[in-house]
């Protein structure tokens, strides 16, 4: 008789926390305060779009804009000379040729990008200049020539080196020209990460690899709707694009199992429904087909980050359902 009542008091508990956990799912703001980000985009170019720009260049951020994205996402270092400049890879052998460490080298000695890069996310493809004589489309620009040239666009800073000078400076650059409010940072190390939202809380943050870890984990036992969530911008790869052959990755059978599950996992239209009405963006990259595009966009991604915002920008104009930058700031609709 005591095995049964505990049994069923044991039924109504678990009855319990599964409805309330289904409730707050569809619910959330029944217990969380939905979040306000001052812009919400679509369009976003993966490094300036390195499929039509050599990476990380002003030429290839201009090319971007002028085809009308909505969020540059670009990489931050710093120089021996504690300059912040914009690239991916501290180790410039491949963007360059030398192999030099940009946090060894003064600015003015980093040496130009080469005119020809093939591109991370599809072997396949390479980026060449358009304009031989033109040495901004080859010179590693300065983030604050970047905040200079774009003022109202939103940016998407990827903290690259677990430096307090870096995070520092990055903060400092930001503040000074009033954006805060327009970028989001963070890294996939969850303690550049925590760096960043200590040095400026108001800056919106992204989230670590590990926080991803956490979030699919709680969503899939239930716990994610009774937890807060600091960040505001949920980017995650579609990392079912692991299994094709712009990537040139060698993959036994089980690995290739692992990375369909992983997607199955990550993937999950209840979950991006979930933050969204938390106030909580998802962005998925690197995505360069219009079927990526599509899946995204079906499975209710807020946006796609690509390396070619030509095809993207086709494609939101063959889809204007999806299509458009949704804000909350005034400044930002005005400009």
């Amino acid at each position: 008789m005591e095995a049964l009542i505990i049994g069923m008091v044991f039924l109504t508990v678990i009855g319990a926390y599964v409805v309330t956990s289904v409730l707050l799912l569809r619910y959330p703001t029944i217990l969380h305060r939905k979040k306000k980000v001052a812009f919400k985009c679509r369009h976003i170019c993966h490094r300036g779009g390195a499929g039509e720009g050599l990476e990380n260049t002003l030429t290839a951020y201009r090319h971007a804009v002028n085809l009308g994205t909505h969020m540059i996402e670009l990489d931050c270092q710093m120089t021996k000379d504690g300059k912040v400049v914009v690239a991916h890879d501290n180790n410039l052998l491949r963007l360059t040729g030398s192999e030099i460490l940009i946090s060894e080298t003064n600015y003015e000695d980093l040496p130009l990008i080469k005119s020809s890069l093939p591109l991370q996310f599809d072997h396949r493809k390479v980026t060449s200049v358009v304009e031989e004589g033109n040495i901004e489309s080859r010179r590693i620009p300065l983030f604050r020539d970047v905040l200079k040239t774009f003022p109202d666009l939103p940016l998407n800073v990827d903290v690259k080196e677990d430096n307090d000078d870096l995070v520092n400076k990055i903060a400092a650059l930001l503040h000074e020209f009033d954006r805060e409010h327009i970028t989001a940072w963070g890294n996939f190390s969850k303690t550049v990460t925590n760096k960043c939202h200590a040095r400026n809380p108001s800056i919106p943050l992204f989230v670590s690899l590990s926080r991803v870890i956490v979030l699919v984990v709680c969503f899939y036992t239930g716990l994610l709707p009774f937890i807060p969530i600091k960040e505001s911008f949920y980017e995650v790869p579609m990392i079912s694009l692991a299994l094709q052959d712009r990537l040139k990755m060698s993959l036994s059978r089980t690995a290739r199992t692992l990375i369909r599950v992983a997607d199955w996992l990550l993937m999950s239209k209840f979950m991006f429904s979930h933050l969204e009405k938390r106030g909580i963006q998802t962005y998925l990259w690197v995505l360069n087909e219009e079927e990526e595009f599509d899946r995204a966009f079906r499975l209710g991604a807020t946006g796609v980050m690509t390396d070619f915002p030509t095809k993207l920008s086709s494609y939101l104009e063959k889809h204007p359902e999806y299509a458009g930058r949704e804000s909350t700031s005034d400044h930002l609709l005005q400009s």
